[in-house]
């Protein structure tokens, strides 16, 4: 069973910068690919970021992300992070972490993943 708990979220000016950060229990952190998520209202859950197992050597991102998000994790502290800059304010959402235990690369699909945190929302004022 692992545990997965969001922090970082807030409101932030268009233009800003947060990171966001999810700290997983459990010691076998680093055997889990890790997923980015956001849900804005009235809209489905959608895949934001993902890395890799281990080292983290291999990213995704989503399209509307790219160049802009960054994922990168500590295995050291069992977290994982999403640097957002360059923040519009159509990245407004609840943003879930979620780990996948059975596979070691990244899948942007939400099935793939079998924990899940209780989300943070971020804010983007125009």
């Amino acid at each position: 069973q692992v545990q997965l708990v969001e922090s970082g979220g807030g409101l932030v000016q268009a233009g800003g910068s947060l990171r966001l950060s999810c700290a997983a229990s459990g010691r076998t952190f680093s055997n889990y690919a890790m997923g980015w998520f956001r849900q804005a209202p009235g809209k489905e859950r959608e895949f934001v970021a993902g890395i890799s197992s281990r080292s983290g050597g291999s990213t995704l991102y989503a399209d509307s992300v790219k160049g802009r998000f960054t994922i990168s994790r500590d295995n050291a502290k069992n977290t994982v992070y999403l640097q957002m800059n360059s923040l519009k304010p159509e990245d407004t959402a609840v943003y879930y972490c979620a780990a996948d235990s059975r596979r070691g690369g990244v899948v942007a699909g939400t099935h793939a993943y079998d924990y899940w945190g209780q989300g943070t929302q971020v804010t983007v004022s125009s």
